[in-house]
């Protein structure tokens, strides 16, 4: 077994003592930071390189906070129109994930780059915390690499927009 795989197994076992007491601890400097900001490298580099990252130039890990909980249908005062059946308000469920919702913000705010992927890094009674896997498609690495060239076609400009990601 390599490094990966043992990495692998930790994360599996996120009740034990060490992961339980890491996760605690990352999840309260994660609360200090903004709720988009870059992070220099992936927390879990094992699951990084299964979504596709590489340590190379023209890949980007931006750490996403996203708020947890369902979606209250914004109407003024509570005030909905038609039918009794579409009334309601507060136990609404959004339709897509929280993850999905992490990678269109990361999206948004680097227009510029194409969003590849993302994972689970944390959660406490009020955030969950995603990486997202970016990647610069004019990074001459990225354009030259047979591998990853197919990112840089303007076909795959905003797959996170559009549910074409692993996330949905």
């Amino acid at each position: 077994m390599g490094a990966y795989k043992y990495i692998q197994e930790l994360w599996r076992k996120k009740q034990s003592d060490v992961m339980r007491f890491l996760l605690r601890v990352r999840c309260w400097q994660y609360r200090q930071l903004s709720a988009l900001h870059r992070a220099p490298r992936p927390t879990r580099p094992d699951k990084a390189r299964r979504l596709g990252y590489k340590a190379k130039q023209g890949y980007v890990i931006y750490r996403i906070r996203v708020r947890r909980g369902g979606r209250k249908r914004p109407v003024p005062k509570g005030a909905t129109y038609g039918k009794p059946v579409h009334h309601g308000v507060n136990q609404l469920k959004f339709a897509r994930s929280l993850q999905s919702v992490a990678e269109e913000r990361a999206g948004r705010h680097c227009g510029a780059l194409r969003v590849l992927n993302s994972y689970w890094v944390g959660e406490d009674s009020t955030y969950k915390f995603f990486e997202v896997i970016l990647i610069d498609p004019f990074h001459k690495a990225i354009r030259r690499n047979p591998d990853t060239q197919w990112i840089t076609k303007p076909v795959h400009k905003h797959r996170e927009m559009r549910g074409l990601t692993s996330a949905g």
